[in-house]
């Protein structure tokens, strides 16, 4: 399987962990705690799965830098979290990182 899907999907499944872990209100609510921790696992093994062709440095920084930015919009939009103007710039820049990594950086190994 394409290791960039491989990455899309522990980045998605990082995204639904985090997402639960509001939503298990500190671990008291069963079936958002269960999928804090199968999402989180399948996450890291999905990363893990990743780096035996993307380097760690790369591979790391998308992840997190896109589950960042997922996740802002996700707690924006269905929590109802406000986003200042630093946090939208702050967004945009980290876009731009992974933008900047994947369209020109040697390391990416494209």
């Amino acid at each position: 399987m394409n290791n960039w899907v491989l990455l899309i999907a522990a980045i998605g499944a990082e995204v639904v962990a985090t997402s639960a872990l509001k939503a298990s209100d500190g671990f008291s609510r069963l079936w958002p705690s269960v999928l804090v921790v199968v999402g989180y696992g399948l996450a890291f093994y999905l990363l893990a799965l990743t780096l035996r062709s993307i380097p760690v440095g790369v591979a790391y920084a998308i992840w997190s830098g896109v589950g960042v930015v997922a996740i802002a919009l996700i707690g924006w939009l269905v929590f109802g979290q406000k986003l200042d103007a630093p946090a939208v710039i702050g967004m945009g820049l980290i876009v731009a990182g992974v933008l900047v990594m994947n369209g020109m950086s040697r390391t990416v190994g494209h």
